[in-house]
């Protein structure tokens, strides 16, 4: 049956091997790709070669009124009939500056305007519109361990606060620093795994919400901000760590991405995804005080944006 799948992060790394397998697998599927009006049409056009069905709707995630623009426009094709019912949200677009005072457009630290505000809003504004069964998915990072096991000592783990403070650029010690922006990057990825949470409570039955852990990925465009020795590591040198337990291919961590989006991975709402399996995400992931207090400040924070 013809269904839409709304995507962010399909330009590259993890993101475009996904969509390709989306698409080879699920023939019926029209695939929106949210990006930047640059480079969004020309990746629509490449992902649509062999026939699949894909269109592009231009964002800036980092700006809430982009977000809010691009959801809109969803909505009004979905409501016109020029989309068929709505099954699924990937939230897998991320992003990591050197620093933790990058500014949005709207003032937020922009790490947290991508990973956490721009995901909760298009959860938001598309939730009327999804057609059960569906399935939401946001990926996450096991950064959000904060031990050496899961980042190899590479990222500084969560240091959490209170979001209004979280939101806000220069949480964190060092904000100037690389270890100020991996720390915010670490901690936004906690704060969307508290998201899913809260989406598994909220939502109807039938909208399952699913957090994705590729695990560790080396040569995506995660650290394209990064200077020049970060992004030659990352390129040249930390592939090879795919050959190791400790590291995931981009062609195997796309893989298990694309089976959570089209539930060939079973998972119950508010699962974490690790990798291709079910599991455990860290023991402080699971705290609804701090989930309801995070949702009742996007909340606030997104509500200059309605649908």
């Amino acid at each position: 049956m013809k269904h839409t799948l709304v995507m962010t992060g399909a330009s590259r790394g993890i993101g475009r091997v996904a969509a390709e397998h989306i698409l080879r697998q699920s023939p019926p599927a029209h695939l929106v790709v949210v990006a930047r009006a640059s480079s969004g049409a020309r990746l629509a056009e490449e992902l649509a070669m062999g026939g699949h069905t894909v269109s592009h709707v231009p964002a800036d995630l980092a700006s809430l009124r982009s977000v809010r623009s691009a959801a809109a426009e969803i909505r009004d094709r979905l409501e016109r009939g020029d989309l068929p019912p709505l099954r699924g949200f990937v939230g897998n677009a991320g992003m990591q500056y050197t620093n933790a005072l990058t500014e949005s457009p709207e003032g937020f630290e922009a790490t947290f305007a991508v990973n956490v505000l721009a995901n909760h809003l298009f959860v938001r504004l598309l939730q009327d519109h999804f057609a059960a069964p569906a399935r939401i998915v946001i990926t996450v990072s096991d950064t959000h361990f904060g031990d050496v096991k899961h980042n190899l000592g590479m990222v500084p783990g969560p240091v959490w606060q209170s979001p209004d403070v979280l939101a806000r650029p220069g949480a964190f010690p060092k904000p100037g620093s690389t270890a100020g922006g991996r720390t915010a990057y670490s901690t936004s990825k906690l704060a969307a795994i508290y998201l899913v949470h809260e989406y598994a409570r909220r939502l109807p039955a039938g909208i399952d919400a699913i957090a994705y852990n590729p695990g560790f990925v080396p040569g995506t465009g995660l650290a394209r901000n990064a200077g020049p020795v970060s992004r030659f590591a990352m390129r040249r040198v930390l592939p090879v760590m795919t050959l190791t337990p400790f590291a995931t291919g981009r062609a195997t961590a796309g893989r298990h991405l694309a089976d959570v989006v089209l539930g060939t991975t079973a998972a119950p709402t508010g699962s974490y995804v690790d990798r291709a399996e079910v599991a455990r995400s860290s023991q402080e992931s699971y705290d609804p005080l701090r989930e309801r207090e995070l949702w009742d400040v996007v909340e606030r924070f997104t509500v200059a944006h309605p649908g």
